[in-house]
């Protein structure tokens, strides 16, 4: 019995990874937050080559610079069609007043964290990749 069919499907399961490992890592693009009365609402802009169910963004956090996770989004579908797209954290977050710079980065399903992520240093209104209005 010939070989080929095995090999054809070796080749077509690397092929299926390559093209969902070329879809990239989440990059966190900017970030918008609204402070009120010590209470933070965070949205962020993300952006990701999702390719389906198999490669997508699926949360993005909030965290110190230590890494103490401070809050989370879930993210619950793919957005191919819908790049970058933008996703708020609904409910108010309390900081703590000793933290003065948090980092928000982005998740998906293949590589995990480590694309580009915003630092933000709480004292200033304004920095790369984000923005703090204050009421």
């Amino acid at each position: 019995m010939p070989q080929w069919p095995m090999r054809v499907c070796m080749i077509i399961a690397i092929l299926a990874v390559a093209v969902a490992a070329l879809a990239g890592e989440a990059e966190v693009v900017f970030v918008e937050i609204e402070e009120s009365g010590g209470s933070y609402s965070i949205s962020v802009t993300l952006r990701h080559d999702d390719t389906g169910w198999d490669h997508y963004v699926d949360w993005w956090r909030v965290r110190t610079e230590e890494g103490r996770e401070l809050a989370c989004r879930t993210l619950a579908h793919p957005h191919v069609n819908e790049q970058p797209f933008e996703r708020a954290l609904l409910k108010s977050l309390k900081i703590p007043q000793s933290v003065k710079v948090i980092i928000v980065e982005g998740h998906d399903l293949v590589h995990g964290y480590g694309g580009k992520s915003i630092r933000i240093d709480l004292t200033t209104d304004k920095g790369e990749g984000y923005s703090i209005r204050r009421r």
